[in-house]
This record gives C-alpha cells, structure tokens and sequence, in this order.
C-alpha cells in the first residue's frame, strides 16, 4: 500500500458541502445566547461584536479558501501547517483545534436536554449533584448521552448518509429562520433596542465570542478528500458560508432586539423561542423555533464530528496519533475507532451540566483562533516559499490579506489573555485550555516515538499525499 492510499470517497457535491459548513456555523447558540449578548453589548453593540469578528474570520477565510484548493487533503490545516511550519507546527495546529472541535461537540451534547427541558415541563428528574450552581438530573444526563449516540452512529454509517441528514437538517433550520426573521423585523418595536450599546467592554466580551460562534467554514478542508467539485468552487463556498453566517447572526440579534424589552432578557433562559412567541403572539410559535434550535444542534453536532473524525484520521495518518485512528470501515469508509472516541467523549460532556456551555464556547474560542494564527502564517509562508504552487483558487493582494489575517487572529488572542476585560474566566476556562495544552504534551511525545525513525519525506507523503511532489518535501 503507498503512503496516500488510505483516504476518503469523493462524493459530497456543492449542496452537501454548503450545507455541511453553514450547519456547522449555525447550531444551538443563536437561540440560548442571543439575550445575554444583549445584555452584555446591547442589541447594535452585540452586531457590531459580530461583524466585528467577522472581518477576522472573512480574511482568515481567504486564505483558508486558497490553501482548501491548492492542499485538498482531509485533516486541511494539518497539510497547510505541515507545508507552512513544519511537523511541530502541524501538530500544534491540529491539536489546537481538535479542542474547538470536540468543545463544539460537547457544547451541543449540552444543549440538546436543554431543548428537550424546554418542550417537556417537567423533564428535569432524578437529581444526581450540583455543578457551579446548577443542578445535573438523571433525565438531562440521559437525553445528552442518546444524541452522542445518535450522532455517532450516523457518522459511522459515512459520509453519505451523514450528509444527507445535513441536507435535510439544515434546509428546516432555514424554513424557521424565514418565519421568524420576515415577521420579526416587520412587527417589532425599536423602542426596545435602548441603550443600542451598553458598554465596551460588554463589546468585546461578545467580540470573543464570535469565532466559537462563526467556526464551521473551517471543517471544508477537513472533508477535502470527501468533495468531488471543482476546487475553485470549494474556495466560493468557504467565503459564502461565512457571509451567510454573518446575516443568520446579525437577524437574529435584532429580531430579538426588536421583539423584547433589554431590561427582562437577563431572566429569560430561551430568548430568542421567547422572541418569536412575542412575534407571533402565542406559546406555539416558540416551540417551533425551539424546534428550529433542536434542527440547528444537529447540523451543528454532526458538521463538526464529521470535521473531528476527518482532522484526528489525518493526524493519525500522519503519525501523530496512534495508527488505529487512521483505519476506515471497509464498506462504510468511516474512520471506526475515530467515532467511537469522539461519541464516548461527547457523551461525557453532559454529566457536567449546563455551566459548561459557557465554559466551552470562550475555551473553544480561544483554540479557534490560536489555530487560525497558524493557518494564518502558513499562508504568508507557502506564498513566499512555493510561489509556483498550483492554487485553483486565488486570494486576492494575497500578502495585505495574510498580513490582516495574523494581525487580527493575534489581537484576538489578546482579548482572551490575564488583564483583558474579556479574558478568560479563571479557573473554568483557563483550566480546560491548561488541561488540554498538557494531554498535547503527552501526546506530542508519543509522537516522536512513532515518527523517529521516519523520514521527513515518508511523513510529507503521508500527510500530503501527491502533493508533497509539488510542495517538493
């Protein structure tokens, strides 16, 4: 067997692909987070937050879109990394975000009972304990645990099937959208949205929320080896999805902004089905946009383990994580003993209870951008490196995008950092991010044992494929 031939079947056409991504990027948190960004920044400071974060992600995703078409190789920012700052970097890189993938994941594995709790007066039995104040329940643990299965199973039947349930997921998540958008903007009161900013710093607390929020454009290049359209047309696709994204964001925060008086958002735990009850004038309404919310976790859930699944397989088969992880079902073309990781470590994330989403979405962030600063810097160094690299999609004045890129990416970084007014919240946050840095340690050494007697050309090939000839490693 040659060093590349253990890969994925390429069958996800345009529609799988933006489905994929923009599912991805909206899940559960536009309904479960819109009123406290509210009432942190208000309802025009929580879309300049937005847009805000937008910008970093549009010109991080030009560059993503060029590197996607040049490197199209499953475990994307593995290859761009590897070719841009070399093994370490690549590891770095992909670690890095495997924590962005897997808070994702966790994050929804919490949110499901949330929905069902919502739905189901009365759901919440079986006390177990108390976590940062909140109560965990036997019924709420339940529920979290039979999505990761569900998930998990799904995925291990592939690709295919996988991106089918995309498809139909993230086709009635745009069908609630419309019916709460076009009526909420029509019929709601602008009186509601004084104070429009409540305060700066509440800004830039949004601010760090957003690349948790915007991440998903990114699991494109995890399914690189999945996708049989044109490679010009993968780099659209990713920069679409991020303006798609944007405009799904910004309507919701001023829908609810409109719909509901600033000063009672703080109390309400579903604002934005709580919006939509206001607009439509009766209960039914918000348990559609539940319903919505429910469609958005799994589009949200199964984008990124499909993402997961693809970045560990491309890691593993690049001798950074034990071989195993780099095996595919013979007839379902799955990575079998990547899923059934990740399904048992998202099933875990419910025992820890609905503080976690919090927790989770600034942690998740933060490796979200660190990953970005890479990806960033392998850009400027592939340009500068192998300028005669074939790139079927071109980013525009490629060096004032990449310079922005890891200017932007490093001032986001900043924001999360001790002596911010949006830094991480210690411990919570900062010991997820420690704990995680730590196990990459471990993991980085067993790493140089699998690859110490392997050539720097034998891994290139690995990790690149057919590439590797073109980027000359």
């Amino acid at each position: 067997m040659s060093d590349s031939a253990v890969q994925f079947r390429k069958i996800l056409g345009r529609r799988d692909v933006l489905a994929i991504a923009f599912g991805a990027m909206v899940g559960w948190s536009w309904v479960v987070l819109a009123g406290e960004m509210i009432v942190r920044a208000g309802t025009l400071g929580s879309i300049l937050a937005f847009a805000a974060g937008a910008v970093m992600v549009w010109l991080v995703g030009l560059t993503y879109a060029e590197l996607t078409a040049a490197l199209s190789r499953a475990g994307g920012e593995i290859s761009f990394a590897f070719v841009g700052l070399g093994p370490l970097g690549a590891f770095v890189c992909g670690w890095t975000l495997v924590l962005a993938y897997v808070a994702v994941c966790a994050f929804e594995a919490v949110a499901l009972p949330t929905v069902v709790s919502y739905l189901v007066p009365g759901f919440e039995v079986g006390y177990l304990y108390t976590v940062a104040g909140w109560d965990v329940h036997l019924s709420w643990v339940l529920v979290g645990v039979g999505g990761a299965l569900a998930i998990g199973l799904v995925n291990y039947f592939g690709i295919r099937f996988a991106a089918f349930a995309q498809t139909v997921a993230a086709g009635g998540l745009l069908l609630v959208g419309v019916a709460f958008f076009v009526p909420g903007v029509v019929s709601g009161d602008t009186a509601n949205l004084v104070p429009y900013v409540t305060s700066w710093d509440g800004v830039l607390r949004v601010v760090i929320m957003t690349p948790f929020l915007f991440v998903g454009f990114d699991v494109i290049p995890q399914i690189a080896e999945d996708i049989d359209i044109p490679l010009k047309a993968v780099g659209r696709i990713i920069i679409l999805s991020i303006v798609m994204a944007l405009g799904w964001y910004g309507l919701v925060q001023w829908t609810v902004g409109v719909s509901l008086p600033a000063e009672g958002l703080a109390a309400r735990a579903l604002p934005t089905a709580d919006a939509m009850t206001a607009v439509y004038g009766s209960p039914w309404a918000g348990r559609v946009l539940v319903l919505g919310g429910l469609l958005g976790i799994v589009t949200c859930w199964n984008a990124f383990f499909i993402g997961a699944s693809r970045l560990l397989f491309a890691m593993a088969r690049g001798g950074m994580l034990p071989p195993v992880f780099a095996r595919l079902h013979p007839r379902h073309g799955s990575p079998v003993a990547v899923v059934a990781a990740l399904t048992l470590v998202t099933a875990a994330a419910p025992w820890v209870g609905r503080p976690a989403l919090v927790w989770l979405v600034d942690a998740g962030s933060l490796a979200t951008v660190v990953a970005y600063l890479l990806v960033a810097v392998s850009f400027l160094v592939i340009r500068r490196r192998h300028p005669g690299l074939p790139r079927p999609y071109r980013t525009p004045a490629p060096a004032v995008v990449g310079w922005l890129a890891v200017l932007t990416t490093g001032f986001f970084i900043l924001l999360y950092l001790p002596g911010s007014p949006s830094a991480l919240a210690w411990p919570e946050e900062w010991v997820i991010v420690l704990l995680w840095m730590g196990l990459g340690l471990g993991v980085a050494r067993g790493m140089r044992r699998r690859v110490g007697a392997m050539t720097q050309g034998r891994q290139a090939r690995l990790i690149l494929g057919d590439y590797a000839k073109a980027v000359r490693l």
